[in-house]
């Protein structure tokens, strides 16, 4: 990191590796991402911990840890300005996390809706890390002292029992925690599925879904498949209540090419789907052929992704060791000799 490491605020976001970074993801966040360095000192990493709360398959699991850590430096996420790590890498997170749990009340933990939605999901495996998840949750933030953490709605619970563990420990204690704030980062396009234009586009629904990872043919193919409407006269027009699937298309087409919606439909004016869907598939192509070619070819170079992860986790726990040093001090356990 640079000298200007003193004067920046600390901005941190932890993501499960889905292995499967979509059209959705890049334009509505990840895009954006890339000019945060230029403000804030970065820390990223693919949340592997958290995801064992379920069952996984181990070497799916390693792949998309790995896949997605490729696919966010082909996004743009520089390594020489952000910190890109594997949670699992950096063994201060699981020790901050037990002692946080020892600072976490049983109704908190009990109230998160997360925690809810879960078990309702995985009736047959509601285990203790299922319920104890935000406690390291919570640790995954306050170890770098962050100032910042970017949360959607669906976080904004988790944010908020951070701030509480951290006020509750510091006034146990003293100041060790810095209470983070919640960034709402600039929004991008929200991009809703091919095939369901009413629902945000997930890789829960991948015939609506456009990976990074798609072949230029595969992306052709959904879009050509992508829901409109019956018009034939002035078809391509802005109008999201009465014609959400082509205001959607439009939404992708100005997201990928600049463009505004009077200017993309004047371009279109008179033409059908027929010509404008693929259109739109084309522009998306060459906006991800970079991003899936860097993509491959990091995979590829596993020596070079293997020291990304291995220099970002060798800075992230240069920066976590300082802060459990000090909760260590602050619980009464004795400083480790090593």
């Amino acid at each position: 990191m640079d000298n200007d490491t003193a004067v920046k605020k600390t901005l941190l976001s932890g993501i499960q590796p889905s292995g499967n970074l979509h059209l959705g993801n890049y334009l509505g966040a990840v895009k954006n991402w890339a000019a945060l360095p230029d403000e804030f000192n970065c820390f990223y990493f693919m949340a592997d911990l958290h995801t064992l709360t379920v069952r996984q398959n181990p070497a799916e699991l390693r792949r998309r840890s790995t896949t997605q850590l490729a696919q966010y430096i082909a996004c743009g996420l520089d390594p020489e300005k952000n910190v890109l790590f594997l949670q699992s890498h950096v063994h201060e997170h699981a020790e901050l996390g037990w002692i946080l749990n020892c600072y976490t009340m049983f109704g908190e933990l009990s109230r998160m809706t997360q925690f809810k939605d879960k078990c309702a999901k995985n009736a047959d495996n509601i285990n203790g890390g299922l319920f104890t998840y935000p406690s390291l949750m919570a640790a995954d933030i306050l170890l770098y002292q962050a100032d910042y953490v970017p949360v959607g709605e669906d976080q904004k619970q988790h944010c908020e029992l951070t701030r509480d563990i951290a006020n509750r420990f510091n006034n146990l204690y003293g100041e060790t925690f810095k209470v983070p704030e919640p960034y709402i980062p600039k929004v991008g396009a929200r991009i809703m599925s091919l095939g369901n234009p009413t629902s945000k586009m997930s890789k829960s629904d991948p015939t609506g879904c456009v990976f990074l990872m798609d072949s230029p043919e595969e992306i052709s193919r959904k879009f050509k498949r992508a829901i409109t409407d019956s018009d034939t006269e002035r078809c391509v027009r802005y109008d999201p209540e009465n014609k959400p699937g082509v205001a959607n298309l439009m939404n992708i087409y100005a997201s990928v090419t600049g463009k505004s919606f009077d200017e993309i439909e004047s371009e279109f004016a008179g033409k059908g789907y027929g010509v404008f869907k693929p259109a739109v598939g084309d522009a998306v192509i060459e906006t991800l052929r970079p991003i899936r070619e860097e993509a491959e070819r990091i995979l590829a170079d596993k020596a070079y992704l293997k020291q990304v992860y291995t220099d970002g986790a060798m800075k992230a726990s240069s920066v976590a060791r300082k802060t459990l040093r000090k909760v260590y001090k602050r619980v009464g356990l004795v400083e480790k000799p090593f």
